[in-house]
């Protein structure tokens, strides 16, 4: 089975968090990779850190035994209409309330969104702890799952 790392789960392997390490070497013959959202979110942390040279090479280091997926037409295609279906759920009904209402007042970010569309788009299932997700699937059902 194929699986896609959210940023969380990344940050542990990173870490050395010895419970998503053993999970991930469970899956030792199944492909693993990460969105390039994923990567600009890991590589944004590293920049703003104390230690950002050390962290970079850590997160490189990580890079070399993931598959890296792109955003191409198709996945723009499918968070679209993932984008619209969150929003139609979770915005107030009232149309005045929804002209002002954004994603981020729902809880939600575009990045989770472009993930999720991304394993949608390559049936990858996605591995994170971010509770979002769980929102996210009662709208647009996507396989999903924790390593913690």
């Amino acid at each position: 089975m194929p699986y896609l790392l959210d940023t969380n789960h990344c940050s542990y392997i990173i870490n050395g968090n010895s419970q998503v390490i053993n999970a991930l070497n469970d899956h030792v013959n199944d492909v693993i990779g990460i969105s390039i959202i994923t990567y600009a979110e890991l590589l944004y942390m590293t920049n703003k850190s104390l230690k950002a040279v050390q962290n970079r090479i850590a997160v490189e280091a990580f890079l070399t035994n993931v598959d890296l997926y792109f955003i191409d037409e198709e996945t723009a295609i499918i968070y679209s209409g993932i984008k619209a279906s969150v929003f139609n759920q979770f915005a107030p009904k009232d149309k005045n309330k929804r002209r002002h209402t954004s994603m981020s007042h729902l809880g939600f970010t575009d990045h989770d969104l472009w993930i999720v569309a991304t394993a949608i788009q390559h049936e990858l299932t996605l591995v994170s702890t971010d509770s979002d997700f769980k929102r996210i699937n009662q709208v647009q059902p996507f396989s999903w799952e924790s390593w913690m």
